[in-house]
């Protein structure tokens, strides 16, 4: 099986951070299981070790650099433990990453395709993950339940649909004070206008936009932070459908 890269170094310069020992085998071990996993379900075209590495760890944490540098996250606090949900999670990213970099934080999965969720169950006894649920469904629905509405401190989404659309899917999600954090490649002004007055109808605001380089291919990416300042209104997020068809 193929070693991942450590790249001690490119974490600490990059996002202040570097794995432990142990976090270091549990995301060697999980490439190992989407590998493996890949034969039968169609998990990611991204094999190479240092692809991997690149495009789904250092990706999935670089959008949760600001909560690492912070150590509010990570450790600090004993007493603090954030929920996270990962919307469309897909093979587990940025989802399974952030539970294994941030270990306080417990975090939930969502997607709505019942093979990828079942997979995560079948892979987390190996990673020894204690901190991760699983949640089958739309995010459309999930987010008029009363136990998941307005309930997570912190909503990834990464790849999913257009940002508007993103913001639509998360802020409901959160809790007031609650950040939101999509991940995109490329961002233009022109975005940004229709970001903001979606934003604005569901109760939050541009926090801010990071544009950054990756380390390996020297790709550009953005992240977006959203954060919940009002009350989302109760008819977002609208029925399953509505919100890629009608766009805010």
């Amino acid at each position: 099986m193929p070693l991942l890269p450590e790249m001690t170094d490119v974490w600490q310069q990059t996002l202040n951070w570097r794995p432990s020992v142990q976090q270091q085998a549990q995301l060697q071990r999980l490439y190992e299981l989407i590998l493996e996993g890949n034969q039968k379900l169609n998990l990611t075209r991204i094999t190479d070790p240092q692809e991997f590495w690149e495009k789904h760890l250092w990706d999935s944490l670089r959008g949760v650099a600001p909560l690492l540098r912070d150590g509010v996250m990570g450790g600090d606090r004993e007493e603090f433990s954030p929920a996270f949900i990962d919307i469309g999670t897909g093979a587990g990213f940025p989802g399974i990453p952030v539970a294994i970099a941030l270990p306080n934080c417990s975090i939930t999965l969502l997607d709505s395709t019942r093979k990828k969720i079942a997979f995560i169950e079948k892979i987390l006894p190996f990673l020894e993950l204690t901190n991760v649920k699983l949640l089958t469904g739309r995010v459309e629905e999930i987010g008029q339940q009363p136990h998941h509405r307005e309930n997570y401190d912190v909503a990834t989404i990464r790849a999913v649909a257009t940002a508007s659309v993103c913001a639509e899917y998360a802020l409901p999600l959160l809790k007031q004070d609650g950040l939101a954090i999509i991940y995109r490649g490329n961002w233009t002004g022109d975005e940004n206008k229709a970001l903001e007055n979606a934003v604005k109808q569901l109760g939050g605001v541009i926090e801010s936009i990071e544009k950054f380089t990756t380390p390996l291919s020297h790709s550009i990416r953005h992240c977006l932070y959203l954060r919940k300042v009002a009350a989302t209104p109760a008819k977002f997020p609208r029925p399953v459908g509505v919100p890629t068809q009608k766009p805010l």
